[in-house]
């Protein structure tokens, strides 16, 4: 091999040590750009796990994900961050007090008699 040739050209029939170091460093960084895209995409499904709207944020992840439009992400997790107030506590709270403040008898519903009119029990 001549003297005045740079160190990466190699001489025919030898192995290529920078070709084979560029395409080890190049799949290793396309399997770490892989890995990060995808942590990256589930950090709303991640920061959502525990509260009422993680079924919505999920799906919008994988919305997402299959058709590359990645508003559907954003809304995710702004979904995420923000916390919903739970309003079926109180609604049930109230509905079994009603129940159990209602005179027996009451709950159900009677058919209003015949010949009277209609907003009218009897």
């Amino acid at each position: 091999m001549p003297d005045h040739l740079p160190w990466f050209i190699t001489a025919p029939g030898q192995t290529d040590t920078l070709f084979v170091a560029v395409t080890v460093l190049v799949i290793g960084i396309v399997a770490m750009l892989g890995v990060v895209f995808f942590w990256l995409h589930s950090l709303p499904e991640r920061m959502g796990h525990k509260k009422l709207q993680f079924e919505i944020v999920a799906v919008l992840c994988l919305l997402s994900l299959f058709t590359h439009i990645h508003l559907f992400w954003v809304i995710a997790l702004l979904l995420a961050l923000i916390d919903l107030p739970d309003f079926l506590s109180p609604l049930r709270r109230l509905a079994g007090a009603a129940e159990r403040l209602a005179p027996p008898g009451e709950n159900e519903a009677s058919p209003p008699a015949a010949g009277s009119p209609p907003g009218h029990r009897g």
